[in-house]
């Protein structure tokens, strides 16, 4: 049995409900807190989620907690709220064993990665970001998924690595931690872009420029922030940001082929009880894009269209109106 004997899980959604049953998968002892204590009873005692993953049955043996206290004595506790409740749900943990987290996106309020918005609320406590392509149902299924696990302790990688392989579940370890934080959030942002591209009807060719200067532009905030080139062309950047722009299953890009058919903001939101990350992410993504001076027109775009009202087809064509440039810049 690995150190990591005894998993926490913070978060009873579809990805906390995944990673639950893929720990006790892994043979680890698993405890699940959520908001909503039905939730985690119904894991707990019926194995199912009919909230965020009806239909399939769920591993055996995971336990409800009623308190984040609980949380304290395990030897790990997996943080899967959404990004913009992390710093809040992060005040209440208590103990000194590292937190995974597995939220996706940039803190509207602050500008902050979420390893930094740990690093401001537990500061010197172990942490690690753990992302990629991975949709939950997927993972509950037992179909073969590879993430990133990144921090800045390379024996902690490894160890956390070790206690989450179970069956097709590979995680690769790095310790660019920054590096995995971005590519996760700004390829939510621009899978809402590639979502108005399908929805919009505009073709398989505007698809594969989108994701390809999509990528250029979260290479160019990465390199601006000292990401490696290595962890955005991987599985946390890349990787991620194919599968949710392309997958049926990703919140981002349904959200998107809404705006696209020309359904309102408003009204495509108005039926989920799923956080859509990018909505959040796409202003926050573009201040600290402009306190570093970079250039990221299609998130810019997007922001436009959720947050000031742009009128689409106006939007899309200011982006091909564009002056022509060389590429790789």
């Amino acid at each position: 049995m690995s150190e990591f004997g005894h998993i926490g899980i913070v978060g009873g959604g579809a990805w906390g409900t995944a990673l639950a049953c893929l720990a006790r998968r892994a043979g680890r002892r698993v405890t699940l807190w959520s908001r909503d204590p039905a939730v985690a009873r119904a894991i707990a005692q019926a194995r199912t989620n009919s909230v965020y993953l009806p239909g399939l049955p769920l591993a055996d043996g995971i336990d409800a907690a009623s308190d984040l206290a609980a949380l304290a004595s395990c030897d790990a506790v997996l943080l899967v709220c959404p990004a913009q409740a992390v710093r809040t749900v992060a005040a209440r943990l208590a103990g000194r064993s590292p937190i995974v987290v597995c939220a996706k996106g940039i803190e509207a309020s602050s500008g902050l990665l979420m390893p930094e918005v740990l690093a401001e609320v537990l500061p010197g406590r172990p942490v690690a970001m753990l992302s990629g392509p991975s949709f939950a149902e997927e993972v509950v299924r037992g179909l073969p998924t590879a993430v990133s696990i990144a921090t800045a302790d390379a024996g902690l990688g490894r160890d956390l690595a070790a206690a989450l392989a179970a069956g097709a579940f590979r995680p690769y370890w790095t310790d660019d931690v920054l590096g995995v934080a971005l590519g996760g959030a700004v390829k939510n942002v621009l899978a809402i872009a590639a979502g108005i591209v399908e929805g919009r009807g505009l073709g398989y060719n505007a698809a594969a420029a989108l994701i390809t200067r999509g990528f250029a532009e979260m290479a160019r905030l990465g390199g601006a922030l000292g990401a490696e080139l290595s962890t955005l062309t991987g599985l946390s950047g890349l990787g991620d940001l194919v599968l949710t722009c392309h997958g049926p299953l990703s919140r981002n890009r349904s959200l998107g082929m809404a705006l696209g058919r020309g359904e309102a903001l408003s009204q495509v939101m108005a039926g989920r009880r799923q956080v859509v990350e990018g909505q959040a992410t796409a202003p926050a993504v573009l201040a600290r894009a402009g306190r570093l001076q970079i250039e990221m027109p299609i998130c810019a775009a997007v922001d436009a269209i959720l947050h000031r009202g742009a009128d689409l087809d106006g939007t899309i064509r200011a982006l091909l109106a564009r002056p022509l440039r060389r590429e790789g810049r």
